[in-house]
C-alpha cells in the first residue's frame, strides 16, 4: 500500500462511511440527496394511494385504456368488475365479468386457469387489468384469456413491476417487460403483441411510498426510463383465422 492509499484509508476509518460518501459527493460535484419526510421505513399510504387519491399505477392504466378505446368495442369480457369497459369501451354490445370469487357476482365465477365455462372466440376483447401477478396458474389462464377472444379480437392487460405487494391474498408474478414478451410469445404464438414498461426512478419512488399520482407532474409521470418499469401494459392481437 502506498503512502497515499494509506492516508485516504485513515480518513476514510476517522469519518466512516456516511461521511466518507458526503465528502465523496462534495469533492465530485454529485448531488447530495435532502431526504425530508422520505427518511422512513413506513410508506405515507398502506392502501396504496388510495386514501390521497388515485395510485401512480392507476395513471398509467387509465392513459394505455385511453389510447385503446376504439378496441374495448362489441362483446367485452373483463375480470372482476366492467368499470373500465364502462369508462373506456366504444359501442359496447355486451359487458360480461369473470372471476373466481363469488362475492363479485361476474358472469363467469371460473378460475382463469380452468375457464372452460367461457365460450371460444365469442369476445372482441378482453380485459385484464392488473390481473395477471395474482394468477397462481399463469401459463393455462393465459391461454384461456386468448381462446376467449374472436379471431382479430384483442387482449388488453397490465402486470405489476415496482409496485407493494398486496397486504392479502396471492401476487406471485413481477416480470420485466422482457419476461413478460418471452412468456406471452410462448403462450400466445402468432399473434401481434405489445410489451410497454411505464415509469421512472421518480414514480417508481412515489408509488412505493403509497402517494397518489395527483402528487405528481404530468411531465414527471410520462418520463420513461426502463430500469425502473412501474406498470406494465400488454396489448395482443388475436390472428384472424386463414
Amino acid at each position: 500500500m502506498t503512502a497515499s492509499e494509506a492516508g485516504r484509508s485513515l480518513i476514510k476509518a476517522i469519518l466512516g462511511p456516511r461521511l466518507t460518501v458526503l465528502a465523496r459527493c462534495v469533492t465530485r460535484g454529485l448531488p447530495v440527496p435532502r431526504w425530508g419526510n422520505l427518511r422512513r421505513v413506513e410508506p405515507f399510504s398502506k392502501t396504496f394511494g388510495f386514501d390521497r387519491g388515485k395510485p401512480v399505477d392507476r395513471y398509467y392504466m387509465d392513459k394505455f385504456l385511453d389510447a385503446n378505446r376504439a378496441l374495448i368495442t362489441g362483446r367485452v369480457l373483463e375480470v372482476q368488475l366492467p368499470s373500465y369497459t364502462k369508462r373506456f369501451g366504444e359501442g359496447v354490445t355486451e359487458s360480461h365479468t369473470v372471476d373466481i370469487n363469488p362475492g363479485f357476482q361476474a358472469t363467469y365465477t371460473c378460475d382463469l386457469a380452468d375457464g372452460s365455462s367461457i365460450p371460444s372466440d365469442y369476445y372482441d376483447c378482453f380485459l385484464a387489468p392488473n390481473t395477471l401477478q395474482h394468477i397462481l396458474d399463469l401459463h393455462p389462464a393465459l391461454r384461456t384469456m386468448l381462446r376467449a377472444v374472436r379471431p382479430g379480437g384483442t387482449v388488453l392487460a397490465s402486470a405489476a413491476m415496482l409496485l407493494p405487494l398486496i397486504p392479502e391474498g396471492g401476487d406471485y408474478w413481477r416480470l420485466t417487460p422482457e419476461g413478460w414478451r418471452i412468456v406471452l410469445g410462448v403462450e400466445w404464438p402468432h399473434c401481434e403483441i405489445t410489451v410497454q414498461g411505464n415509469g421512472n426512478c421518480l414514480s417508481a419512488a412515489a408509488a412505493m411510498y403509497g402517494l397518489s399520482h395527483e402528487e405528481l407532474k404530468a411531465a414527471e409521470l410520462d418520463t420513461y426510463d426502463p430500469r425502473y418499469p412501474v406498470l406494465i401494459t400488454i396489448r395482443c392481437r388475436k390472428p384472424v383465422a386463414a
